[in-house]
């Protein structure tokens, strides 16, 4: 029986790949589960280096725990957003993969910069490391729906800005730690995180005003399509 360890070198290689945009085509039919243990693993240590040093985090945050149900959630709702569009070569597999291979990046939130400069500079630095990520996940999800799903540029946008701003307003809400709310309260007390949360509530601003829209444009996008499929039965 093939040892587990062997595919170690081509999930690696394949991961580098899908970071540089490269065209990773991993073999998910003989490997899923090997992909799966991969990006659990790198999804748990992700989650325990954004929290091992936080003072107000939750007992499941510091096992990462929440990173881990982060890759299934996200997986099965982007996957119930996209299928509408008639991808290609889309399963929940995939998805699930794509999502776990997007953790690796998270790494950055677990370099304690507040350890090593003054609050404002660390404040700054974990504002750009939010900055970083995020971009280089939406790029990725992207290239993801662009080379493998094979979506047009129009739908690619539209299933790209939905979650968006559907994902951007339910962190403001659900998401922002204790910090938020202790600034909200009018606690003195600031942490290194301050600046990075927000960005993220400016961000919501604007994703609540253009989730309307983009709804719009979505619906109307699978009510076309359903009348171009009638059209062509009859």
């Amino acid at each position: 029986m093939e040892s587990r360890k062997s595919h170690l070198p081509e999930i690696l290689k394949n991961q580098i790949r899908f970071l540089f945009f490269k065209g990773a085509r991993p073999n998910l039919r003989d490997h899923f589960p090997d992909y799966l243990v991969y990006v659990v693993l790198v999804s748990l240590a992700a989650g325990v280096g954004r929290y091992w040093d936080s003072l107000d985090a939750y007992p499941w945050q510091y096992f990462g725990l929440g990173s881990v149900a982060y890759i299934f959630v996200l997986s099965l709702f982007l996957f119930l957003v996209v299928i509408p569009m008639k991808p290609a070569n889309w399963g929940c597999r995939s998805v699930i993969v794509f999502v776990g291979l997007t953790s690796l990046p998270a790494l950055l939130y677990a370099i304690p910069v507040e350890r090593y400069f003054s609050l404002e500079i660390a404040q700054s630095m974990n504002a750009w490391f939010l900055a970083v990520v995020a971009t280089w996940r939406v790029a990725l999800y992207v290239h993801f729906l662009r080379s493998y799903a094979k979506l047009s540029v129009y739908r690619v946008v539209v299933c790209t800005l939905l979650p968006l701003a559907v994902i951007v307003t339910a962190l403001t809400i659900l998401n922002l730690e204790h910090a938020v709310f202790n600034i909200m309260a009018g606690n003195p007390r600031e942490t290194s995180a301050d600046m990075a949360y927000f960005v993220v509530i400016a961000l919501s601003f604007f994703a609540v005003w253009a989730f309307p829209v983009l709804l719009f444009l979505y619906i109307a996008t699978i009510v076309r399509d359903w009348r171009n499929s009638g059209r062509d039965a009859t």
